[in-house]
């Protein structure tokens, strides 16, 4: 277990790092280093073990993990449970519950330490629900359909625990590095595209040679090693409250969420972001069931449906990759426009191959899947990296893993908002297991309803990612940066208003 030390040195924009010879300008400018140079950075600015719990919690649990997770329980519904793929829909939107109520497990872990520690209780509890969950799962055959729902939702809470603990320390990084913040983002895209990208290229496979269930045992793995994050990380002891300066802490930390939320530039880009999910109805299980039917779908193989997403995990990755490169600096407001334009122009890719209209063109069912998932992901992650930097920017410290859940809990409504819109379209228009002959009316209404969010656009700031949008008093009064010990008289250098 790594030692704890008192206190932790951190740099700001317009200070000098201790022990360094040259302002942080100089070492975050331009960047003039390669992919493994910037690694080490981060991990030297912002400690390995962020790094490592980064790496092992958005690369491994959510990544690789996540995409197993996603065509296991596909196949699971499918083949185990046979239910109709509107059904399939529902359930798995059911499952994002626990996502739902992120803010609950933000607060736990920002206002009450067990054996003096915030984060590291929180990983621990995290792997211990996804080993527990993942087996029942595996190792039941005959298990009802509601406590396979119950087992898959503990897997999922335990999912968002260690979510909602390594998101509340990236808003906390971000906080003490303002001009990092992009970057931690970019850290986690890219774990976890190139984890994803890892599961869904060997997904297919383990399906067919052992089966959706022995898949789901195998995930395991994953909750282990966020199990380990919890015993490797670095943090320091917080002090011991009692039962009574626990229920204050959480009254605080509600009115100060409350007070924060209630601000124009904080409620208005929260609603946008949740209208931006919740108009793009979710019909992937009405694709999945026409990809793999043998009478009147493509009959594609488990491998290959690893396969498609698997390539849709490299377009992620190039949205990652565009998005650090050439995007960051651009306003958010012109990030989301053209983002979500290119989103709704995107899925039209989906009704050319529902159609049949690319074999028109000369090319192979597979060979425009393949395209179609890439192209979708690709634009899917740069319209969604904005949206992370923005939520980490709206978070106050102290309780930044609450807010920053509560940001990301509304993302996760509007995706249960979503899920559940397309499971009542494709029953709506008669998508069921073996017919699919309105699929393609419910991919087109889809990307129509995705062009809505741009009405809205003007909820979200014109502000770019380097500047701050929250009053700089809000930052001042808050024990993070007491207990980071940052010059709050240097706050100002690095801190700029925005309009409402």
């Amino acid at each position: 277990m790594v030692e704890e030390s008192e206190e932790e040195t951190v740099a700001l924009a317009g200070s000098v790092p201790v022990g360094s010879e040259e302002p942080p300008d100089a070492v975050y400018g331009e960047p003039k280093w390669s992919p493994l140079d910037w690694f080490r950075m981060l991990s030297k600015e912002l400690h390995w073990s962020f790094v490592y719990g980064v790496v092992m919690m958005y690369g491994i649990s959510q990544g690789l993990g996540g995409s197993i997770w996603r065509v296991g329980s596909d196949y699971y519904w499918k083949d185990v449970q046979q239910v109709q793929p509107s059904a399939a829909q529902v359930y798995q939107g059911v499952t994002s519950i626990p996502w739902m109520i992120k803010p609950i497990w933000g607060l736990l872990t920002d206002v009450l330490p067990v054996a003096g520690y915030r984060r590291r209780p929180y990983f621990i509890l995290s792997g211990f629900l996804g080993v527990v969950s993942m087996l029942t799962l595996s190792l039941h055959n005959k298990l009802h359909v509601a406590f396979a729902l119950l087992a898959m939702i503990c897997s999922q809470a335990g999912v968002a625990i260690g979510d909602v603990t390594i998101d509340a320390l990236g808003a906390q990084k971000s906080i003490i590095h303002p001009t990092l913040a992009p970057d931690v983002q970019s850290l986690m895209g890219l774990s976890s595209s190139i984890g994803s990208l890892i599961g869904f290229s060997i997904s297919g496979l383990l399906v067919h040679a052992i089966g959706s269930q022995g898949v789901l045992g195998l995930l395991s793995i994953p909750a282990i090693l966020v199990l380990s994050v919890g015993l490797l990380l670095k943090e320091t002891v917080s002090p011991s409250y009692s039962l009574k300066q626990v229920f204050d802490k959480f009254r605080e930390a509600t009115i100060t969420m409350w007070e924060t939320f209630k601000l124009p530039q904080v409620w208005r880009p929260c609603f946008y972001i949740y209208l931006s999910i919740a108009l793009s109805l979710n019909v992937h299980e009405g694709m999945f069931y026409w990809y793999t039917d043998t009478s009147k779908g493509l009959s594609f193989s488990e491998g290959s449906v690893g396969l498609i997403f698997a390539i849709g995990s490299i377009g992620s990755l190039l949205g990652v990759v565009l998005y650090q490169n050439i995007l960051k600096d651009h306003p958010f407001r012109s990030l989301l426009f053209w983002s979500q334009l290119l989103l709704s122009l995107s899925g039209m890719l989906d009704l050319i191959l529902v159609l049949r209209l690319n074999l028109k063109l000369g090319m192979p069912n597979y060979f425009f899947a393949v395209i179609d998932e890439g192209v979708s992901q690709m634009v899917n992650r740069v319209k969604f990296m904005p949206m992370l930097v923005l939520g980490c920017k709206l978070c106050p410290s102290g309780i930044e893993g609450t807010f920053f859940a509560l940001v990301m809990s509304i993302e996760n409504v509007g995706s249960l908002t979503s899920s559940w819109g397309g499971g009542l379209l494709l029953h709506l228009l008669r998508v069921t297991r073996t017919e699919f002959s309105n699929l393609w009316a419910a991919i087109l209404i889809r990307n129509l309803m995705r062009l809505l969010p741009l009405l809205f656009l003007f909820l979200v700031p014109i502000s770019d990612h380097n500047s701050t949008i929250l009053p700089v008093e809000m930052l001042e009064q808050n024990n993070i940066l007491e207990t980071d010990r940052i010059p709050l008289q240097e706050m100002g250098d690095c801190v700029k208003d925005i309009p409402s």
